[in-house]
């Protein structure tokens, strides 16, 4: 896809200024505040609407910045994208820049889905159990889903960790239905 080969090259370029100036975290957050105002429907159509003369575009891009106060880096970023007309990557950067940043410094993100909110000593083993199996640091996610009867399901990527009843009673049906065949 041609958005995502565009998101990564950017993505790359402002990790490889983050790992130089040492500002990897801050140019993360910066960043996905900045992705954040993207979401914003009217917004995003304004922005990316080339029948907008581009100075115009580009004053409301700066009226942003001034609320928000980034780094010159990350103003300077912002101003380039939108040189490019490459704004409606936004969310596409700040998705492969959490990756690479991730990646960068031994981090993985998992998520976890249960019927009730977990115990921090849970979510610590949990935690550290996820932190053996994968070698990395794990950031985690918290969710609840009652519809999951009891149990929990783990994900780390693209790897699933179903130990939910639903899932068991889901399976048992199916075999039962095979049985019956």
């Amino acid at each position: 896809m041609i958005t995502g080969s565009i998101a990564r090259r950017y993505a790359k370029a402002l990790l490889a200024i983050g790992v130089e100036s040492k500002t990897l975290e801050k140019l993360g957050t910066e960043l996905q505040e900045l992705g954040a105002l993207m979401e914003h429907k009217e917004l995003r159509e304004t922005l990316e609407n080339p029948s907008y003369p581009l100075s115009k575009r580009k004053a409301i891009i700066k009226q942003l910045i001034a609320r928000l106060s980034p780094s010159k880096t990350m103003q300077s970023f912002v101003l380039l994208l939108t040189d490019r007309n490459r704004l409606g990557a936004l969310p596409g950067i700040v998705r492969e820049f959490e990756k690479l940043v991730d990646d960068h410094l031994g981090r993985v993100r998992a998520s976890v889905t249960s019927t009730l909110q977990l115990s921090l000593t849970d979510v610590t083993r949990l935690k550290q159990a996820l932190e053996q199996k994968t070698g990395k640091q794990v950031l985690l996610q918290q969710s609840t889903d009652p519809e999951l009867i009891a149990g929990m399901v783990t994900q780390i990527g693209s790897i699933v960790y179903d130990g939910s009843i639903r899932t068991r009673l889901e399976q048992m049906r199916q075999a039962l239905l095979e049985g019956e065949q």
